[in-house]
């Protein structure tokens, strides 16, 4: 039994565009799909969930639990980057200060809302339980432990980690020698 999504089935669920070697779980949950525009050879796992304006790159794995509430500033993740489980990514997120009231059943004029593009560079690895605030950009390269709560923009190449996310370290970037080394091996094949 493939839990996958067939190429077909994808085609119908009405992506804003949809590349090649597509892998999207049955059991995902997909809202506004026509905002949602994915590239080629990226995977979604069970009991994900994308919602709201989300753009996606290539070599791209989401795996499970995952969220991405995108809302209308959106989501936007670029090459080779890995999403690990149980990840919240928020574009858009009430204000908790008590001085506005909360949730999607409130009407808007009660709330407070903030909403902000956040930008996921090529590279970036975001470990097990994470969650990203709206606003944040995670540079090229950086990576995330598990259970970090991303509240601010990290440092290309580097390795974060708390609550909230501080800079450990500085990341290595030999990982760009391998990517040149698989593109070249990709297009030989071709």
């Amino acid at each position: 039994m493939n839990s996958f999504y067939t190429k077909e089935e994808i085609s119908e669920i009405g992506f804003a565009s949809v590349g090649e070697n597509v892998l999207i779980s049955k059991k995902a949950s997909i809202y506004s799909p026509h905002k949602i525009s994915i590239g080629n050879s990226v995977r979604i796992d069970d009991f994900c969930i994308l919602s709201g304006k989300i753009s996606l790159g290539n070599y791209i794995h989401i795996a499970a639990f995952s969220a991405f509430f995108g809302g209308e500033c959106g989501i936007k993740v670029y090459d080779y980057s890995n999403i690990s489980s149980k990840n919240c990514i928020y574009a858009i997120s009430d204000d908790y200060s008590g001085d506005t009231m909360t949730n999607p059943m409130i009407p808007d004029k009660y709330k407070r809302i903030q909403s902000e593009e956040v930008v996921i560079y090529k590279h970036v690895i975001i470990g097990s339980g994470c969650v990203v605030l709206p606003g944040v950009v995670l540079g090229e390269g950086s990576s995330f432990g598990a259970m970090t709560l991303i509240n601010k923009s990290s440092e290309p190449w580097s390795i974060n980690a708390g609550i909230p996310v501080k800079k450990i370290k500085d990341r290595s970037k030999k990982l760009l020698e391998l990517e040149k080394q698989f593109m070249k091996e990709l297009n030989s094949n071709e």
